[in-house]
């Protein structure tokens, strides 16, 4: 389920980008966003692209590796500083496409511990599992 953000202090260009990704189910590319967004003024992919990295630096939106694509945080619930949202879960259905993301203290606790073990200082992690989802 997708939650609306907070957008207060975010930009026009900010504020349209987490609303694509808002309303949309799967993930998209920059230029899937462009292309959306070009009826609002927004003209060029460095004006997707820098709303992006200030929505991902916000903890707004995720961005999934794989795919080359981004989507809203479904758990802003955690607050940005929390480990569990830095430390996000992807499950990707090989099938239709879906992404779900599944994090939680847990995961972010264990991540962490053996990052401990290696001494290596994690900033954030994003695990990507994929398969086939439930619908499919």
């Amino acid at each position: 389920m997708k939650h609306s953000h907070d957008i207060a202090g975010l930009t026009r260009n900010q504020a349209l980008v987490l609303k694509a990704l808002e309303k949309s189910h799967l993930p998209l590319t920059a230029y899937v966003i462009l292309d959306g967004l070009r009826a609002h003024g927004i003209k060029a992919p460095l004006q997707v692209y820098r709303a992006l990295d200030k929505l991902v630096e916000l903890g707004l939106v995720h961005r999934v590796e794989s795919m080359n694509a981004f989507m809203a945080c479904s758990h802003h619930g955690h607050g940005h500083d929390s480990d569990a949202h830095q430390d996000a879960v992807f499950m990707i259905c090989d099938s239709c496409g879906t992404v779900r993301e599944c994090s939680d203290d847990k995961t972010a606790a264990v991540l962490r511990k053996l990052a401990r073990m290696e001494h290596f200082v994690l900033a954030r992690a994003s695990i990507e599992i994929r398969g086939k989802c439930g619908k499919c």
